[in-house]
Formats: C-alpha cells, sequence, structure tokens
C-alpha cells in the first residue's frame, strides 16, 4: 500500500457505546434540532398524498448521497432514464445512474421490511447492502458480505490513510454491540441516532457502500423510533456541504473517545436539513396546489387530477406511460400535452422518432428540486 498511516486514526476499542454525555454541550442544538424535525413531520402529517409530494426529495437524497461517494448523476439523468426503464434491469445505464437508481431502491425496501415487522439485524443490513451493489461498480465488492480483509478510509489526494475500522475478526461483535445499544438505549432516539451513525461508519462492515447505508439508517432509525411519523428524512445535503468536518468530527471520537462534539454536528445537521426539506416539501406542495387550480381553468377535464398526480409523480415521462398510467384515451392525452406545453408547463425533451414516443418534463417542478 502506498499511502502514509502518520495521521491514521484506529476504531476506539472498547469505548462503545459512551458511557455518559454531557447534555449541557449541546441542550440548545438538541432542542432546535427536535423542534424542526418536529415541524418537518408535522407537515408530512398534513400532505393528503405524501409519496406524490415527497418522491422528488426521495430522488435528491439518492442523488446527493450518492455523489459524496464520487458517483456524479443529476435528478434529470435520474428521471430520464426512469421514464424509459422504470422496473427494467438497471444494467443498461452508465455506472453512476445504476448506483443512484440502487441507492433509491434499496432505501425503498428497507422501509418496507421495517414496516412488514423486521428489526435492525445483519441479515437486515446484508440484504440491503446486496440490493445497492446489485449491478455496477458496486457488483464486484461483495455485495451483501461482511469484509474479509480489513479496509481504510483514505484521502487519495494526499495519499493518506484518515482512518483503520474495526478489525474484520471484530466485526460481528461490533455489529451485534451496535444493534444491542439501538434496541436498549434511554438515549434521546434523536442522540442515538447521531451514535449509532457514527459507530456504524466506524466499523465500516463492507467493502463498499458504507457510507450510503450508512445514511439510510439514519432515515430508518429516526421513523423507527417514531420521531418521524414516515420515512421521509433526508440528510445528504448537509453531509455533502460540510464533508470535511463531517469526516473530521467522526475521526475525533474515536481519536479522543470524546462523542459530544460530534452529537453537537449531527443535531446541527438535521435542525438545517429539516429546516431545508421542510421548504422543499412546502414549495412542492404549494406547486401542487396552485397547479391544481390552474389546471382547472386550463384543461377543463374530468381527467385533471389523473394528469395532475401524474406529472408529479413521473416528472419526465414519456407520451405512452402518461396514456398507460392515467388510462386517458389517446386523443384526450394528445390534446392535454399539446396544451400543457403551449403553456408552459411541459418542455419536450426529446420529440416522437419513429416507434418512440416523445418524452416531456414537468419544470415548474424541476426546478424545484434539480441538485
Amino acid at each position: 500500500m502506498d499511502y502514509n498511516l502518520d495521521k491514521a486514526v484506529d476504531y476506539h476499542y472498547n469505548s462503545f457505546p459512551p458511557e455518559h454525555v454531557n447534555y449541557s454541550l449541546f441542550i440548545q442544538e438538541l432542542v432546535q434540532a427536535t423542534d424542526a424535525l418536529a415541524r418537518f413531520d408535522q407537515m408530512l402529517k398534513n400532505l393528503h398524498n405524501t409519496e406524490i409530494l415527497l418522491a422528488p426529495l426521495r430522488n435528491q437524497e439518492a442523488v446527493i448521497s450518492s455523489r459524496i461517494e464520487g458517483t456524479i448523476s443529476t435528478m434529470d439523468e435520474i428521471l430520464q432514464y426512469e421514464a424509459d426503464y422504470e422496473g427494467e434491469d438497471t444494467a443498461t445505464a452508465k455506472a453512476d445512474i445504476i448506483e443512484t437508481i440502487l441507492y433509491q431502491r434499496a432505501l425503498k425496501n428497507g422501509q418496507s421490511a421495517l414496516e412488514s415487522g423486521y428489526n435492525f439485524s445483519l441479515s437486515f443490513i446484508k440484504q440491503m447492502h446486496q440490493q445497492l451493489l446489485y449491478l455496477g461498480r458496486g457488483a464486484n465488492k461483495s455485495p451483501g458480505e461482511f469484509k474479509k480483509e480489513q479496509n481504510y478510509l483514505a484521502d487519495r489526494l494526499k495519499k493518506e490513510i484518515q482512518f483503520i475500522p474495526i478489525r474484520p475478526e471484530n466485526l460481528d461483535d461490533g455489529l451485534e454491540c451496535l444493534f444491542a445499544f439501538l434496541m436498549e438505549s434511554s438515549f434521546p432516539p434523536l442522540i442515538k441516532t447521531a451514535i449509532m451513525h457514527l459507530e456504524f461508519e466506524a466499523l465500516h462492515p463492507f467493502k463498499d457502500g458504507n457510507g450510503r447505508i450508512g445514511r439510510m439508517l439514519i432515515t430508518l432509525n429516526l421513523w423507527r423510533e417514531k420521531i418521524l411519523s414516515q420515512p421521509h428524512f433526508f440528510i445528504s445535503g448537509y453531509f455533502e456541504e460540510n464533508k470535511e468536518e463531517y469526516i473530521e468530527q467522526m475521526r475525533n471520537v474515536s481519536k479522543t473517545k470524546d462523542w459530544n462534539e460530534w452529537i453537537r454536528f449531527f443535531l446541527k445537521a438535521v435542525e438545517s436539513q429539516a429546516i431545508r426539506n421542510l421548504e422543499i416539501a412546502e414549495s412542492i406542495k404549494n406547486l401542487y396546489e396552485i397547479t391544481k387550480i390552474e389546471f382547472s381553468d386550463l384543461l377543463s377535464s374530468k381527467w385533471n387530477m389523473e394528469i395532475l398526480d401524474f406529472i408529479f409523480t413521473y416528472p419526465v415521462f414519456r407520451n405512452n406511460k402518461f396514456v398507460g398510467t392515467t388510462k386517458i384515451p389517446n386523443a384526450t392525452a394528445v390534446l392535454m400535452i399539446r396544451k400543457l406545453v403551449d403553456n408552459g408547463y411541459l418542455v419536450v425533451r426529446e420529440e416522437a422518432a419513429g416507434r418512440r414516443a416523445a418524452m416531456y418534463s414537468f419544470e415548474p417542478l424541476m426546478r424545484l428540486v434539480r441538485v
């Protein structure tokens, strides 16, 4: 290995879970994060169709969380790909898109598993990992299998090892300890989630994909702890913007055995991201309500709600998907789409060519969620 080990921090053996945390150092951040998350969750409860209005936030999270790991795909690319290949084998897409699509699927399947009565366990995270690395560059990184050799977190530009995770022979015990902590700890849920996320990243159980799995577990645990009424809270935006501090705060826990500064950083991240998620979700909700009124006047059709819900669920789509999903007669659908294009709601991404239907994007929504 050509990497320098001089600045490497080793895993904090025998220091998990923390016996005490000093609430006086972050009580204000805890109150503010709790309040911001409660306001976000209240908005979720008031939405009449959470899936339609929050699908763009889930897409955002997949794009940003993958980007932290160096995967570069855009919201437009993801939605264009889904417009053509939804539900099909993703192997035909470029690697960056595959990884982001698989992130979405793994998160959604994790939510479904918890709803079905499963809990966090070794098999649960193995299953999530298998789905995350099913195709693309991760397929040769032992999907669904724990590491058998020691791995490292490195700064590739500086050729420096930053962190040495737990040894493979200690990994199963470390994970069992983590899951026991989640079930038995009396820490408040936000504190518990902060500790859980750091510990998972420090264990670094897989060859690849640890960061993405660790960030999914934040959402899933807040929901499991009933801090969220639905599993729709996404934090990767803050971590990406503060990536150096994010990594340094995690290293410091292993270096100093002091968890307090990391917890404070995590709580600030939750507050900031809850406020931002609330703003985006409210913008989407307001756009939905305004568009509903405008469509009523513009389209004057019994299909108004079908059209509205479709373009919010699939803001990039092809003509044939529009007709097949809404069940609107073809001639009527063509007329409706022409009206929406003429009035600036839809933009033509690709003209129809041969047997390939035209592709459109619902730009008012896309402008809110592009990252």
